[in-house]
């Protein structure tokens, strides 16, 4: 009996003294509104008693649908290395990889939760009202709350995040409505469900030079992992040679008046004076605002004519933004 009182007063003391810890399970592709919200949420709850606590992202990557279901697999918005960074920069303390093998897809809700206690102890699941985990989804937040009274940690459920589009609809913040407004050309409400501008990376590559033919040299933006845009042209930003942001005219799609069938994105930097024949270096491309769609022309002379005016646009677009 005087062990047990032992063990139970030591268990009872590194219980008081423990730094409390916050988990999070999910994709966080994008990293937008509504997974800001779960860290908003996650700090308030580590936060309690004067001590702070951590606060730890178990992310999916690739997503989980890659290895259930290839075909449906969504389009990426923010490559792994991007995500961990972004989420470390809202306040995020540890950022967790976790790779979707048919082993890990296959435990039961309840192996699945009582293999991440075992790995982080602890005291507080974050969660969206629709998390559902563990094989075939079948692990509610129901089953996350008794799960949570057998290994002692609470369950807080943050309601879904709500944002304001242009045209005044209010909308659940999911990565899914990102992909669908970048789908329609819709980047600046697409920057408003992330909270920053839609951006991708790549390594500039030759090209065809045809931009330079016709008097608007672009950088041709090879190695890019994250979902394009819809074909069209828009205004942005992207960084030069040296690593400083330029005003930019951005062109997404296959120019079909050269009959090309490849999607591209080309980036002509506004007013840059720089080398155009410097290769292999990181471009960083932010989308402001969609200009047009993306046309074909009868002659390279209208093409001409219709991208100085494009440039016109995006220069005079950016420099109201400033």
């Amino acid at each position: 009996m005087q062990i047990t009182w032992r063990s139970d007063v030591g268990r009872l003391w590194w219980w008081l003294m423990r730094k409390p810890v916050a988990i999070s399970i999910g994709n966080f592709d994008g990293v937008h509104a509504g997974h800001q919200a779960l860290i908003e949420k996650a700090h308030q709850a580590v936060s309690g008693g004067g001590s702070q606590g951590q606060i730890v992202f178990l992310a999916f990557d690739p997503h989980p649908a890659s290895v259930l279901r290839p075909e449906q697999q969504p389009d990426l918005l923010t490559p792994f290395s991007q995500r961990a960074d972004l989420l470390r920069a809202a306040g995020v303390n540890e950022v967790h990889r976790l790779v979707p093998t048919p082993d890990l897809l296959g435990m039961s809700p309840k192996s699945f939760i009582e293999s991440v206690v075992a790995a982080h102890q602890p005291s507080f699941f974050i969660e969206g009202p629709d998390f559902r985990f563990g094989k075939g989804r079948a692990g509610s937040i129901e089953t996350l709350e008794l799960l949570g009274q057998q290994h002692d940690f609470e369950v807080e459920v943050v309601s879904t995040a709500e944002v304001v589009l242009s045209d005044h609809k209010i909308v659940p913040a999911r990565s899914s409505l990102i992909r669908w407004l970048l789908s329609h050309g819709r980047v600046a409400d697409a920057a408003l469900v992330l909270g920053r501008p839609y951006q991708l990376t790549g390594t500039v590559q030759p090209g065809e030079k045809q931009g330079r033919l016709l008097g608007c040299p672009t950088a041709n933006c090879g190695q890019v992992q994250v979902m394009l845009p819809a074909d069209g042209v828009y205004t942005g930003l992207a960084n030069d040679p040296s690593g400083n942001l330029q005003p930019a005219a951005i062109s997404v799609g296959s120019k079909p008046t050269f009959g090309g069938h490849e999607r591209l994105c080309e980036v002509h930097l506004i007013d840059y004076e720089g080398d155009p024949d410097v290769y292999d270096w990181p471009i960083q491309v932010q989308f402001k605002s969609w200009i047009r769609e993306q046309l074909a022309f009868g002659s390279e002379q209208q093409l001409i004519e219709q991208m100085e005016r494009d440039v016109d646009c995006a220069r005079s677009r950016l420099e109201s933004m400033v």
